[in-house]
């Protein structure tokens, strides 16, 4: 009952602040203040999602599967490429510059690309989630597995531990906060590639938000927008509950690796 008002608290305050704001700019659209070409009325954006329902159903569901198959795609790539850095130096040293490098350019400038690698449809939206979500991976992974006590190491090596069992007892356990703040960035990229790539390869919102730019249609854009708001924190509610889930577990101790 504690942890329900504590939650309830928690949310009140930006339950609040987006009520207020709402009716703030219902009223000076409705007033004039604000023409309803540029932004439309919060009523009007409501309207549109109940009519347009079907559509918006349909494409929300779509920018979701591609979004997710890219985050999907970034952990396990992205994972598992920071524990190759983590154990041959050689290969941090020789492929990183180009992870960073290849980060800074813009996804919108590669997407074409994309189109002509993978054609049309959800493996360049996929591809484009995956490129831009995998990086904040490894960073936060490999941040993490570097930042290992040595008082904590030395005591393995006193229990004689195993490679494997220091990476799986000591390295992994350490780098989880980094490794859940690399997860959390990259959930809301995955969604910021996967619209990226659907206004070059189509399908999803960000084919709906393409088109509606073409017909001035302002609030089939803030309704757009307001999906993906919706679907950016299930994504990271999805990961705050999980991460909920593994603290709960029992601490590690050395005596475990006897």
């Amino acid at each position: 009952m504690r942890g329900l008002k504590e939650k309830f608290s928690e949310s009140l305050p930006p339950l609040l602040a987006f009520f207020i704001f709402t009716i703030f700019f219902e009223l000076l659209v409705r007033a004039g203040v604000i023409s309803s070409t540029l932004i439309p009325a919060p009523t009007q954006v409501l309207e549109t999602l109940i009519e347009m329902r079907t559509d918006f159903l349909k494409a929300g569901q779509e920018t979701l599967q591609n979004a997710l198959c890219g985050l999907i795609f970034s952990i396990f790539f992205g994972g598992g490429t920071a524990l190759l850095f983590s154990l041959f130096e050689i290969l941090k040293k020789a492929i990183l510059p180009f992870a960073v490098f290849f980060q800074t350019v813009p996804i919108i400038a590669i997407a074409p690309l994309l189109v002509i690698y993978f054609g049309f449809g959800a493996p360049t939206v996929i591809a484009a989630s995956f490129i831009v979500s995998i990086f904040p991976v490894i960073a936060g992974t490999l941040t993490g597995l570097e930042n290992v006590s040595p008082q904590q190491r030395d005591l393995l090596r006193i229990y004689k531990a195993r490679p494997w069992q220091v990476l799986i007892k000591l390295k992994i356990p350490s780098a989880y906060s980094h490794i859940f703040s690399g997860l959390k960035v990259a959930a809301g990229l995955s969604l910021i590639g996967a619209i990226a790539g659907e206004f070059v390869a189509g399908g999803g919102l960000g084919a709906m938000i393409d088109a509606a730019r073409t017909q001035q249609r302002v609030d089939i854009v803030f309704a757009s927008l307001l999906l993906l708001s919706f679907l950016g924190w299930l994504f990271i509610a999805t990961l705050n509950f999980i991460n909920s889930q593994i603290l709960h577990r029992r601490p590690f101790s050395p005596g475990e690796l006897r």
